[in-house]
């Protein structure tokens, strides 16, 4: 009996004993991991790599985005790598703005439904940010939506691999005189990316995070979150000049010191052909109307070198300044009896096409320090500012700065 209390004790000892060995080793058992997936701004969790709907909506639904590329199609469709499968037109960033309302994530897509909106610069005050002083107007029509479709990068279970019952080519049960060198399989990685070319998408993974990674890639790549960084870079010198002079607090001056301005010059430089942007049908169905101040520079040849955003209107209009200006003709600016490249500011018009707005007395004006306009700077886009600012400018009419509305 006693020999049977002992063994008992000395079992009881044994099994505690592995237990507290195996502690350190449970302490560091791997949990469920919950990674991070990131790529730009757009930061989401997973689950063990996955990407759940849940995450999708926290990520997206109620954001500011723009699409980078200026797709202006209201049916989109991409494919796991973020590149445009469908056909759409670009136009400007200022009509790419969307808010996502509803998400759909299934095994194979991900679909986004939302609205489109234009963006529309009020006209900052002196101290205000310019780039902030803007609303967003919905331009969606009724019972309309922007439809946006992802594929997915299909996730497959990664084969098994059969054991090795022998050399190769030899019959069951022979034995072979060659040696025999065991090789282990190769672990599938994380990266590893098969080509397919199922309808399922056009490449599949045996990595649940290697998924969720190309699909918030894809994401970044077609959204931006606000205008950053990455997305000033991308923009025509128009645009990309007058976001850099505004982050950095500074005029929008040429950088080339034989650019004289237009006080700097015994005869100024003067318009010849008209400067009469076009509208848009997003503008006009919205109402939106006004004065926009471009800086150009004129050549000594009287053509327009360059041209710059320097108080915009957004909703497209300023592309269609831009090209106006561009192709407008000036008698250039003389100094010492020689001609010389300036630079010039420009106040253009935009009008909505009503029997109110139709009767504008001027389209453009040049404007420098040294003009009895320089005063009058483009105020809210508005019609009736519009009409406002005709009717100061008209013949026999003694300009005056324009006042907000």
């Amino acid at each position: 009996m006693r020999k049977s209390i002992l063994k008992s004790r000395a079992q009881s000892a044994c099994i505690a004993a592995m237990i507290v060995a195996s502690l350190p080793a449970l302490a560091q058992a791997p949990k469920q991991e919950s990674p991070a997936i990131t790529a730009g701004a757009f930061s989401t969790q997973t689950i063990q790599g996955e990407l759940k709907e849940d995450q999708l909506k926290q990520l997206l639904i109620g954001k500011t985005l723009y699409l980078r590329d200026g797709y202006l199609d209201n049916s989109l469709d991409f494919d796991e790598h973020g590149v445009l499968t469908s056909h759409s037109s670009r136009g400007s960033f200022t009509l790419s703005q969307v808010q996502i309302n509803k998400i759909k994530l299934s095994k194979h897509k991900l679909e986004l439904q939302g609205d489109r909106y234009g963006l529309h610069f009020l006209g900052a005050a002196p101290f205000e940010d310019p780039t902030k002083a803007t609303d967003r107007v919905k331009i969606t029509p009724k019972k309309k939506t922007v439809r946006i479709s992802f594929d997915r990068e299909q996730v497959e279970k990664p084969k098994e691999k059969h054991k090795h019952k022998g050399p190769d080519n030899a019959p069951a049960g022979q034995q072979s005189n060659e040696p025999r060198v065991a090789t282990a399989a190769p672990e599938p990685s994380a990266q590893q990316v098969i080509p397919d070319n199922s309808d399922k998408g056009t490449t599949t993974t045996t990595s649940p995070a290697h998924a969720s990674q190309l699909l918030v890639s894809a994401l970044d790549k077609v959204f931006s979150i606000g205008i950053d960084d990455r997305m000033i870079a991308s923009m025509p010198d128009f645009w990309r000049i007058y976001y850099q002079a505004s982050a950095a607090h500074a005029d929008i001056k040429p950088t080339d010191p034989g650019i004289l301005r237009q006080n700097a010059v015994d005869l100024k430089a003067t318009l010849v052909s008209a400067i009469d942007p076009p509208s848009n049908e997003f503008a006009q169905s919205s109402g939106i109307a006004g004065m926009a101040l471009y800086h150009a520079v004129v050549g000594a040849d009287g053509k327009v070198q360059a041209v710059v955003a320097g108080r915009p209107i957004g909703f497209g209009l300023d592309e269609n300044a831009e090209k106006v200006i561009r192709a407008a003709s000036f008698q250039p600016a003389l100094k010492a009896g020689k001609p010389v490249p300036v630079a010039i500011d420009l106040i253009v018009s935009f009008r909505i096409y009503s029997k109110r707005t139709s009767q504008s007395a001027a389209h453009a004006t040049v404007d420098d320090e040294t003009d009895a306009s320089a005063n009058t700077r483009p105020g809210p886009y508005t019609a009736h500012a519009l009409e406002t600012w005709a009717q100061q400018h008209a013949p026999g009419t003694q300009p005056q700065p324009s006042s907000p509305q």
